[in-house]
């Protein structure tokens, strides 16, 4: 195998790999939902012939497993591609963190969503980063502290204070992670929080864990 000798060529040999890379995995998530169709079938044939539960529960996980397979492979193929942001002026962070707050709430996992009185708009994709903050705070759930204010979590969006011209999003009452799970592909909720990252650093953003809290910075629009 012939070395590497320059920096263009390096970088032009991970560019290529990374391009394989991403056609091997969509090709791979076509096979599984390929596999995912052949189980549907076989789980409507053990229904109609009335087979043991245990069989129809086998063949059910199996779907699920394929589909979370099938899910993970997507958004590895997201990751390895460029993040294309439609930005518009005007995007109300607290807003958006208000209304997913409003979503996940629930008696068993209450969040708790505290924000800066004054407005805090930037000017953002509010697609991509409603669905960035949104695999956050799912994944901040269930890293949630049992003993921290009544199993809750507290979700805070305030004007970064080191930064006027940027905002803060803060996911407090976490368990302690042994790793970041922004830069990890250790799992589901990995995969998701790394690409959640990149499309927080394309806005010019940040996305870390640290202090038992995920932390979001997110720049606002000058006039803000």
């Amino acid at each position: 195998m012939k070395p590497l000798t320059t920096r263009t060529e390096d970088g032009s040999t991970l560019q290529e790999l990374g391009k394989a890379s991403i056609q091997i995995v969509h090709d791979l998530k076509n096979q599984l939902n390929g596999l995912k169709l052949y189980a549907t079938f076989l789980r409507r044939r053990i229904e109609k012939s009335e087979r043991p539960d245990d069989e129809q529960q086998t063949i059910t996980k199996l779907i699920a497993g394929l589909d979370r397979a099938a899910n993970d492979l997507s958004t590895i193929v997201q990751y390895g591609r460029e993040v294309d942001l439609k930005k518009q002026p005007g995007v109300d962070i607290q807003k958006a963190v208000r209304s997913i707050c409003s979503r996940l709430n629930e008696p068993s996992s209450p969040v708790v969503c505290e924000s800066d009185a004054e407005a805090l708009v930037g000017i953002l994709d509010p697609t991509k980063l409603t669905d960035a903050l949104n695999w956050i705070s799912t994944v901040a759930l269930k890293y949630r502290k049992n003993d921290y204010q009544n199993g809750s979590i507290t979700v805070s969006v305030k004007r970064d204070q080191q930064n006027e011209n940027g905002a803060t999003i803060e996911w407090s009452g976490l368990e302690q992670i042994d790793h970041d799970p922004f830069h990890s592909f250790a799992g589901s909720d990995e995969i998701r929080m790394s690409l959640a990252a990149k499309i927080v650093e394309a806005h010019g953003g940040s996305a870390l864990y640290e202090d038992c809290s995920f932390r979001v910075t997110l720049p606002l629009s000058q006039e803000a």
